[in-house]
């Protein structure tokens, strides 16, 4: 069998040259960068530090983007918000995306919303008034999501069209599309990457909501690898459902042949600790076992403050998988 490849994520924690060299020595294959928060041209100085340590460690790695797609964000906020249990707000105090302000319109009382990946939880009471049931800190750009509720922005953004085109000038080597629904949305980015002369980029399907999951058997077939992106995906259904919902992916991945990714929260203690917990390696561990051809960390070297060790406990973890998979 394949070696199972080894993600990060590029960001602050990792700007310099050097940092990025003892990733790759600790056996790192690539790393993503999410334009969700940046571009292709903003990032060009952490791009030129990442092919710098790529040509000093003697690798060639992949250079994943990750788009925006049709991922509902908050906007540009001019300081973070401290929401606390109980505070009311109108719900155009948050700069919520367009789509989100026609879907609570007509929302009936109780509609979930979902923000930074589920850690902070709202509730309507009116269509134009909040509750916080789950308080928090929230930044700019932090995800939301409507459990429940059909939002149906469309595929690319104009920025996703940009960044396709200048793909290939940075040593971009696969696309990651969020939130697909169905084939269309990756037939979408299939022309697109066609019509950029870029045909020979990998398109990566990333699983983070019902549709995608209801759509899998379409999506296999139009895709190079499945991203079971459990950030997500966890706000859609009850956490406790979400392991069933890994496992049936995988095994559907497998019986197709198709390669699939297991992604988020897989080191997160290690954003402020320099061990991870048993349960992080045992979710590693299990997700190789499973079938996985490759494995990413997010924020834990993004932004994290251990990102050379986070990527050494992956890196370890994984090849321990591999010998008990192979004995």
């Amino acid at each position: 069998m394949k070696n199972v490849l080894i993600y990060g994520t590029l960001g602050p924690a990792c700007v310099n040259v050097e940092t990025l060299r003892q990733m790759f020595a600790e056996g790192m294959d690539g790393m993503r960068l999410n334009l969700s928060h940046t571009t292709l041209e903003q990032a060009s100085g952490l791009l030129e530090a990442f092919h710098r340590a790529a040509d000093a460690s003697g690798v060639r790695p992949e250079l994943l983007i990750d788009m925006q797609g049709p991922e509902l964000r908050i906007g540009r906020l001019d300081a973070p918000v401290l929401l606390r249990d109980g505070d009311v707000l109108k719900a155009d105090t948050l700069p919520f995306p367009v789509e989100v302000h026609h879907a609570l319109k007509n929302a009936a009382p109780g509609q979930e919303l979902l923000l930074d990946d589920g850690k902070i939880l709202l509730k309507t009471e009116t269509p134009d008034r909040l509750i916080t049931v789950r308080g928090g800190r929230l930044e700019s750009r932090k995800s939301v999501a409507l459990p429940g509720c059909a939002v149906c922005p469309p595929a690319m953004t104009e920025a996703d069209r940009t960044h396709i085109k200048q793909a290939k000038s940075f040593g971009v080597t696969a696309v990651m599309q969020p939130f697909v629904r169905g084939k269309d949305d990756l037939q979408a980015v299939r022309c697109a990457l066609d019509s950029a002369g870029a045909a020979d980029i990998r398109l990566f399907a990333k699983v983070e909501n019902l549709a995608g999951i209801a759509h899998l058997a379409e999506l296999i077939p139009h895709c190079d690898e499945i991203v079971i992106a459990r950030g997500d995906l966890g706000n859609a259904m009850p956490l406790w459902e979400l392991p069933a919902a890994q496992k049936r992916i995988a095994a559907a991945c497998r019986e197709a042949g198709r390669d699939f990714m297991v992604v988020t929260q897989m080191l997160d203690s290690m954003m402020r600790r320099q061990v991870p917990t048993r349960a992080e390696v045992s979710d590693i561990f299990n997700a190789v076992l499973d079938g996985a051809a490759s494995v990413m960390v997010t924020g834990e070297t993004a932004s994290g403050e251990y990102p050379v060790a986070a990527i050494r406990y992956l890196c370890k973890t994984v090849r321990e998988a591999e010998a008990y998979r192979n004995a």
